[in-house]
């Protein structure tokens, strides 16, 4: 390869070496040589406008894709959370009460409420470390639908940019800095929906001012009524000069609720109580969420510079009974887990291209910061009055990363990317038992390959090799007394190492159509799990996973698309235990299908199918959960330009299927003192229609 690039050849690098998320929107800053000086190219500006959902030769996997604004906008969605079902092979639930952070499951995990699933909305990690009732607490309460511009999706733990929590994968959704027209919208449904958004931008000193706020409430199917009310409100400003980009923005989310916890089989069996009815009815909470980010993004000869700063305050209070009268036969199981932090991080990026004995080098080096000030605490309570303290705990944790990505392009039809990233955490703990305070340290380093070969008829073919990690609970680091019972128990590992292997394929052979194809593989050293209901931290076995993936994205006219994805995945403990190798919760199958349609004159609307597989729920498999399979569609016609209605359905086929299954031991009143082993299940909420009228201005 030549030292002076022709202009062809810089265009296809400097897309390349960019995020995917840039690469949906128009771009200014790159990048035509015209001319050489001692070996510097000597670049002019052009424009260049990229297909997000065209990724040969872009991509580095076959698990890594875009879904833009035009699908996000076609799917019709119980919660907010579901928009991250547009990610191949991917299922998002709820057993709990809607303010209540969502159930994710992916790739044979049971992702509980984000460990292992790394998601971030407009630069700010959503996971919340060391929380008060799970590790990498994921709550999408926050975000408005409507201002999502794009969503970035990556699986497995091959990305130098990605690190804690994305062993599993990373989602990266981001804001939009304008909007085209003001959004004024209105809904109502059954089930006592009401939800109204106002969102409007307006130029303002050479940048775009904008503001949104949505007000929602909401009761469910359930005969304890919900009583979800929130707020969210977002305020950005963003200035474009070309070269230099930056945006600063303030959002506030409030949420309070009552819950529907997970019920026991039996108790529906005998008639004690309905299958929309709860054990405890004074189950529920109230959360709140303020942050101020800003991003920069900055080009010049040298490369492309990005930094990031955020900082948020996150408060939740959560009242949950999921043994009933187990423990305390007179006031009951119920606790409340509190969690207050701030959390502040700062990102730093450079990109560039040099050249080194006739090829060209994209090059990527990064640092990022986090620190998070955490107060938590686990206490009993009856009816949501204080009974007892199991544990309060202040924790400080800290986190520095730096990495380093490499790309090069050997030959015309292979090019490989390749790099390691290091983290290392710093924890502080301060409990109420002093057996359970203490500092800890630890770090590691994670190596990242990719090798990606043609394409070859319009067909690119991947190999993936590398490690991540998860972060554990600092309290597990330190605790050495069990806060209820007294027994001794183990510290665990500050940080558990996941190493993943994959291959796979891209294909637009056909027009219209984008199809991938993996088959991959992920050991866990340690299925390590803070257990927020007890307050301890429990170490569980060695694991493997291996499945395939494949999904199509087909778009045959103007007006018709059709998206299909099928996963499946058998997940197993790596050692021997005569109590079984079955992960309980691993999800095995996973299918979904979207047919939707637009421009049929005034008309649009959409289908989607979803199938959420069998899970053994326990370890030798003899206890299954069933399938849940859901239907969801939408239809809508235009008036003029600027009036939209439209009519959503919500389980049209009215389903009794399960959101989630449970198996462990609990009792109700009555019952022997040592508790009966059963089925705990939440429901899938019944069929219900809303109806929505939005005017753009």
């Amino acid at each position: 390869m030549a030292l002076c690039l022709n202009t062809k050849d810089y265009l296809l690098i400097a897309l390349k070496k960019l995020p995917i998320w840039i690469q949906v929107f128009p771009l200014n800053m790159l990048l035509a040589a015209n001319t050489c000086a001692a070996g510097i190219p000597i670049l002019n500006e052009i424009e260049v406008r990229a297909n997000g959902r065209e990724l040969l030769g872009v991509a580095n996997s076959a698990n890594e894709g875009i879904v833009l604004k035009e699908q996000l906008d076609q799917r019709t969605v119980y919660r907010p959370g579901e928009l991250l079902e547009t990610v191949p092979g991917l299922i998002v639930t709820q057993h709990s009460g809607e303010g209540k952070a969502n159930q994710y499951f992916m790739r044979g995990f049971n992702l509980d409420h984000g460990t292992d699933l790394r998601i971030v909305v407009d630069g700010m990690l959503v996971n919340q470390r060391s929380h008060g009732h799970g590790q990498g607490w994921a709550d999408t309460n926050f975000v408005i639908p409507e201002l999502i511009n794009s969503l970035h999706y990556q699986k497995g733990p091959y990305y130098a940019d990605q690190g804690d929590f994305s062993s599993a994968g990373a989602i990266d959704m981001r804001y939009v800095n304008k909007l085209p027209m003001g959004i004024a919208s209105f809904s109502a449904g059954q089930q006592g929906f009401i939800r109204g958004l106002v969102a409007k931008s307006h130029s303002v000193g050479g940048g775009d001012f904008l503001y949104a706020l949505e007000l929602l409430k909401k009761d469910g199917p359930w005969v304890n009524k919900e009583q979800f009310r929130k707020f969210n409100g977002v305020v950005r400003y963003s200035h474009n000069t070309g070269k230099t980009k930056f945006n600063i923005t303030a959002m506030g989310y409030g949420g309070r609720w009552n819950s529907t916890d997970q019920i026991p089989q039996r108790a529906v069996d005998n008639n004690l109580i309905s299958r929309l009815d709860t054990i405890d009815p004074s189950d529920g909470g109230e959360a709140h969420r303020f942050s101020l980010s800003s991003a920069l993004e900055h080009n010049s000869s040298y490369g492309l510079t990005k930094v990031s700063l955020y900082t948020l305050h996150t408060n939740l209070a959560l009242f949950s009974n999921f043994t009933y009268f187990l423990e305390d036969p007179f006031n009951g199981d119920q606790f409340l887990q509190n969690d207050k932090r701030f959390q502040s991080a700062f990102d730093l990026s450079h990109a560039w291209i040099n050249n080194f004995a006739g090829f060209a080098l994209e090059n990527t080096v990064g640092f990022q910061f986090q620190n998070d000030v955490i107060d938590n605490g686990l206490l009993s309570t009856k009816r949501r009055q204080k009974l007892s303290t199991t544990r309060k705990d202040h924790i400080l944790e800290n986190s520095v990363a730096i990495y380093y990505q490499n790309g090069v392009q050997w030959l015309e039809k292979f090019r490989t990317v390749a790099g390691v990233r290091s983290d290392f955490y710093w924890f502080d703990v301060n409990s109420n038992l002093d057996s359970n305070s203490g500092t800890v340290y630890d770090s590691m380093t994670n190596p990242k390959l990719s090798l990606i070969f043609g394409p070859w008829f319009k067909t690119e073919y991947y190999f993936n090799y590398g490690s991540s990690f998860h972060s554990n609970d600092a309290r597990g680091t330190t605790t050495t007394i069990d806060p209820k019972t007294g027994a001794p128990i183990d510290k665990v590992s500050p940080l558990v190492r996941a190493t993943g292997i994959e291959t796979g394929l891209r294909t637009e052979v056909l027009s219209g159509l984008q199809a991938t194809l993996s088959f991959f593989r992920l050991d866990i050293d340690s299925e390590l799990l803070f257990v927020g209901d007890a307050g301890t931290t429990i170490a569980t076995r060695p694991s493997t996973r291996e499945g395939f993936e494949i999904s199509t994205f087909y778009k045959p006219s103007d007006w018709l698309t059709i998206d299909l994805d099928y996963a499946f995945t058998k997940a197993r403990f790596s050692d021997f235990d005569p109590v079984g190798s079955y992960l309980p919760q691993a999800v095995q199958g996973v299918g979904k299908a979207t047919v939707a349609f637009d421009h049929l004159g005034p008309f649009f609307g959409s289908l989607q199918f979803r199938y959420f597989g069998k899970r053994p729920l326990i370890e030798d498999n003899s206890v299954r959960s069933k399938p849940t399979i859901t239907l969801n569609g939408q239809l809508g016609y235009r008036i003029g330009n600027k009036i939209q209605i439209m009519l959503q359905a919500f389980n049209v086929l009215n389903s009794h299927d399960h959101a989630i299954d449970y198996f462990y031991t609990s009792r109700l009143p009555g019952e022997p003192a040592q508790g009966i082993d059963d089925k705990h299940f939440h429901p899938i909420e019944t069929r219900s229609l809303r109806a929505s009228i939005i005017a753009n201005f």
